[in-house]
């Protein structure tokens, strides 16, 4: 079933990547490289890689803003209540969509109180509690996880972290000093 979920948001972002590409609206390309993010977002929860997720959705998420807002303020794209049936449509049916893998997601999980690693005995997670200060000499668990089995993915994710944000405080800067000369000039 995994599989065919993954098929399903692959042929998404396929669809996705063809609308951006063949629009002629800017901001229509930009909501549609948002669509494959967050397609890609679930794909990788999917696989059952949830740190991965999280980074592609705060990346996603903060790129969508800067890309959003760059082009409603450089283009002057009006944006007005109109929409046609068939965008309307395509809309509630991928509502429905996720609305249907959120409920299957919600009815997998586990019952409440019973940790997810005692239902698989091969899980990292074991072998991190069973023999991780063992191998790390490390005093904390957390920290042999996040520092040594895990360190090369910690490092990269934080480098995503801070390139996006650093990225978007450089964008928001200009504009706010564009902001305040347009300002002195009225004044």
């Amino acid at each position: 079933m995994v599989e065919f979920l993954i098929g399903v948001f692959i042929f998404f972002m396929i669809i996705a990547a063809i609308i951006a590409l063949e629009t002629s609206d800017l901001l229509s390309a930009i909501i549609s490289v948002g669509a494959i993010g967050v397609a890609a977002s679930i794909c990788f929860l999917l696989v059952g890689a949830p740190d991965i997720a999280i980074t592609q959705m705060v990346v996603e998420v903060l790129s969508l803003v800067i890309l959003i807002r760059a082009t409603i303020r450089h283009d002057l794209t009006a944006i007005n209540g109109d929409r046609e049936f068939f965008g309307l449509t395509i809309t509630i049916a991928l509502l429905f969509a996720f609305f249907l893998f959120g409920f299957k997601a919600f009815a997998s999980l586990a019952e409440f109180g019973v940790p997810a690693m005692s239902r698989f005995f091969d899980a990292p997670s074991n072998t991190y509690i069973n023999s991780g200060f063992k191998e790390t000499g490390a005093s904390n668990i957390v920290t042999s996880i996040i520092l040594d089995y895990r360190g090369f993915d910690t490092l990269g994710e934080v480098t995503v972290l801070f390139t996006a944000i650093w990225g978007a405080l450089a964008i928001m800067r200009v504009y706010s000093r564009k902001k305040r000369k347009n300002r002195d000039k009225h004044e």
